[in-house]
């Protein structure tokens, strides 16, 4: 039998992925055997495909927690299908956008490239082309479609160039030769409001940095190993490390240092994780965001109302009862702890029909399945007693078939001289097939990974309509007091294109973190512009783009700075370029 190819490798479903820590030699190339092979994404992150023929099931017990790929998903709750609506500038407006993008700055992300790695993004629609009908975008990289000829160096998925897009659009059917879509409009909605183009003189539509460059990944979808690992349901959008970290090696490509500024701007999330910056991906983005001329922003989930987060605190050798309420026809969920060194704990589950697990000790990495007898309910508890990225204890508790009721997780102090403190986290609310609530809920530390990066932007969400905290929005800080989110932009009703009807855009709302970060990345493509491309600070990139942000923020007198909600305040443009010029604000 001939051996596999590596693009075969990365598709098929009898290789895992997995991300691998590793420093490769000078002058390494991809590699390619029977059981493996890998694409280097940088000199520290290999995206590797491993046979599982030669691999145990995946399980913290068996695998390193840091090399298990996470699953993330999108960051909106609502982006309607179709809306024909009129297009409301408010959101523009109140972030100061409007302001800057007028005259005499003029600033609307002429000569920079936003990035958007998601679900893909419908190229036909008028808010992605120029007056002559000429696409502004320069590359879409479809990692889903198999048929055309992959970017170099990244073995899958096919490339469309602008000159491709340019001629599939003036065919009758352009997807004949390019056959990239957004079936469920994230991308279209995420890309339309940070870089639409103003259609009608920007009365019928117009995007944060309607003049920028686009670059696109569409994101394949995760494979079956690891959905059925995180027990994600059928259907909802689920998206891997792997795919993710080299979408952003991709968009990282299409800066031009002095000449072309980059913003990546990701609208995906996770819950899991200790919370403080450590996965693979905040890693990856944050080597990233460091680079000159190149900026990243981040969506910071829709969580904070979701009841997937405890926080509890246990003094001497006490222990807590962390209650959770599951409903009926629930199919299972992932349970992360996460506990302070050097404190190390037990855990106890109790069912609700009143069957105990006995204390499962941490010291040693212990692991545990266990099947009740009077419920269908299993449940595997593994201990990584020193995660090798944090130092922290976790546990990953599996529940499958959970028995509807209260369940009672029981946090023992074994011992140590920390704080006593402890983390829980469920899965991101459309990871669950039914319901799975903490009691007791704590909606702080909320913000979703990979929001503890730094220096990428982390942006919560608020309506600018009124000035009231986004109600789902994520909410800081982090899990080791680190100030996140940066700020918060508007992300209730923004309008954004949902389609075309007769070549016409057809204008809908969403509501959500990514699109709050995405006008924060369409202001950042504004601020680049001025920044680099008008050659005022040269070497501007992530530290100095998110501090100009920071100081220029809108603030009130009624909040306190840094906050758990607002960060260091609302996005405001004007400010920034006020505070720049010494005006008061």
């Amino acid at each position: 039998m001939a051996s596999m190819t590596c693009k075969e490798k990365i598709l098929s479903e009898d290789y895992m992925d997995l991300i691998n820590y590793f420093i490769l030699p000078e002058g390494s190339v991809q590699g390619n055997d029977d059981v493996f092979c890998y694409i280097p994404i940088n000199e520290r992150f290999l995206s590797i495909y491993y046979s599982r023929a030669v691999l145990p099931p995946l399980e913290v017990s068996s695998y390193f927690y840091r090399y298990i790929p996470r699953l993330y998903g999108l960051m909106d709750l609502f982006v309607p299908e179709a809306l024909d609506r009129n297009f409301d500038p408010q959101p523009l407006i109140r972030s100061g956008i409007s302001f800057v993008q007028k005259e005499p700055l003029n600033l609307t992300g002429r000569n920079v490239v936003l990035g958007f790695a998601d679900t893909g993004i419908d190229y036909r629609n008028p808010v992605f082309r120029r007056e002559d009908g000429s696409t502004r975008i320069l590359a879409i990289w479809d990692q889903s479609v198999q048929t055309g000829t992959p970017p170099d160096g990244l073995i899958y998925g096919s490339e469309y160039t602008r000159e491709q897009i340019n001629e599939a659009l003036q065919l009758d059917n352009p997807l004949e030769l390019v056959p990239v879509t957004d079936d469920i409009g994230h991308g279209t909605a995420m890309a339309s409001a940070a870089a639409g183009s103003a259609l009608n003189g920007g009365i019928d539509f117009l995007g944060a940095a309607p003049d920028a460059d686009i670059v696109v990944v569409k994101l394949k979808q995760a494979k079956q190993f690891l959905r059925d690992y995180y027990m994600t349901p059928p259907g909802v959008p689920a998206y891997g490390t792997n795919d993710i970290m080299l979408a952003v090696k991709y968009l990282s490509s299409f800066c031009i240092p002095f000449h072309r500024p980059a913003v990546i701007c990701l609208g995906v999330g996770s819950s899991f994780g200790d919370h403080t910056g450590n996965s693979a991906l905040s890693q990856y983005i944050s080597t990233v965001g460091t680079q000159i001329n190149q900026v990243v922003v981040v969506a910071g989930g829709n969580e904070g109302n979701s009841a997937h987060h405890f926080s509890g605190h246990i003094d001497g050798t006490g222990s807590v009862n962390v209650e959770i309420r599951v409903s009926e026809g629930t199919k299972g969920f992932l349970l992360e702890a996460w506990g302070s060194v050097p404190d190390f704990f037990s855990i106890s589950v109790r069912s609700p029909g009143g069957e105990v697990i006995p204390p499962v000790s941490g010291r040693l990495g212990q692991s545990l399945e266990y099947t009740f007898v009077y419920e269908k309910t299993r449940i595997r508890l593994d201990y990584q007693p020193v995660e090798a990225e944090t130092g922290k204890e976790v546990a990953v508790l599996r529940f499958e078939n959970p028995t509807q009721g209260i369940w009672t997780v029981i946090v023992i102090r074994e011992g140590g001289n920390g704080s006593g403190n402890f983390n829980m986290w469920l899965p991101i609310r459309q990871f669950i097939n039914g319901t799975a609530e903490f009691l007791q809920p704590n909606p702080e530390t909320t913000l979703t990974s990979p929001s503890f990066a730094q220096p990428p932007m982390a942006v919560t969400a608020y309506n600018s309509r009124n000035n009231s905290f986004y109600y789902n929005s994520g909410q800081g800080f982090g899990a080791n007091g680190e100030i996140k989110p940066d700020l918060s932009a508007p992300g209730v009703d923004i309008s954004v294109a949902t389609g075309t009807i007769q070549g016409r855009t057809v204008v809908g709302t969403g509501t959500g973190t990514s699109l709050a970060a995405a006008l924060t990345a369409g202001a950042a493509a504004q601020f680049m512009q001025w920044a680099v491309v008008e050659y005022n600070s040269p070497y501007a990139g992530g530290v100095s783009t998110r501090n100009y942000f920071l100081r220029g923020a809108a603030r009130d007198a009624a909040y306190t700075y840094p906050s758990r909600q607002w960060g260091m305040g609302r996005l405001d443009m004007e400010g920034v370029f006020n505070w720049i010029a010494g005006i008061p604000p």
